[in-house]
């Protein structure tokens, strides 16, 4: 479990970034941290790593505060994907990925090995383990970063926007994958994303903040969809607009998403079911 409590973030140029924040983020969930850019979702996910550190406030893993612990030892066990991949350009794809590994102690082979069995997790075809981040597609790049992450077989994987930088038809295929790696590995996951409904469709708990993580309403997307908190909520998901209002539909295969003309927008999945 990963709890924020009373959390304030004032960087040197006097910009708050986080004001007095408190959430409690449950173990083997998908928590997703909505809201429009500059509203402090990208500083709470890096104060989980000690990327950023509060001005005030305690994040803890487990109830122990993350402050506490060597930075770098941290950061081995937490698996962080980020919008671009971050992978390194003069490293072939089962060197990234065998990376953290290595770093913790792993041989060559042992992480060679485990490189490629993790490719195949991801859907990656382990043929393309000699090639380098330039000779692959976008979603190529975002499977390997994922991968990579999940290496050191981390309690929590944190995400910043990691779709963001990719087609919708490629962005809709890393969901899915995302989803069933969620229902396989049941990992604590703390997703960053601008768009409600690729929250709705991935979080168990979805947080929509604005300016300063000030929490507008936490809840499942049925509980939002369904009661949003106030005006501001309604206006943000849509839920006043005709067409891109939206509502979740039960069907004889689930719940999907669906907007105000009846499109499907995306299939609601039970993580950790």
């Amino acid at each position: 479990m990963i709890e924020y409590t009373h959390v304030s973030k004032q960087f040197s140029d006097g910009t708050v970034a986080v004001k007095d924040f408190n959430l409690v983020i449950p173990s083997r969930k998908i928590t997703v941290l909505v809201g429009s850019s500059g509203c402090g979702k990208t500083t709470l996910l890096r104060m989980i790593n000690s990327m950023v550190e509060p001005t005030s406030g305690t994040v803890s893993i487990d109830g122990e505060d993350v402050a506490d612990q060597p930075a770098v030892t941290l950061r081995r066990h937490i698996g962080y994907v980020m919008q671009n991949a971050g992978l390194l350009p003069h490293f072939t794809v089962a060197r990234n990925i065998a990376t953290v590994p290595r770093l913790l102690g792993s041989t060559r082979r042992a992480a060679h090995t485990r490189a490629l069995e993790l490719m195949s997790v991801v859907g990656l075809d382990p043929a393309i383990a000699d090639r380098y981040p330039s000779q692959l597609s976008g979603g190529q790049q975002q499977r390997v970063g994922v991968a990579r992450a999940l290496a050191a077989d981390p309690n929590i994987l944190l995400m910043d926007e990691p779709f963001g930088a990719v087609d919708p038809i490629v962005r809709a295929e890393l969901q899915r994958e995302l989803s069933r790696l969620q229902r396989e590995l049941g990992k604590t996951v703390v997703f960053v994303t601008h768009d409600i409904d690729e929250a709705f469709l991935l979080g168990d708990q979805v947080v929509i903040l604005t300016a300063g993580a000030h929490r507008e309403q936490v809840g499942s997307a049925n509980e939002i969809i369904e009661h949003p908190a106030n005006d501001f909520v309604a206006e943000f998901i849509g839920a006043d607009h005709g067409s891109r209002a939206l509502r979740i539909r039960e069907t004889e295969t689930g719940r999907v998403l669906v907007d105000g003309n009846g499109r499907m927008r995306g299939v609601l999945v039970e993580n950790g079911s």
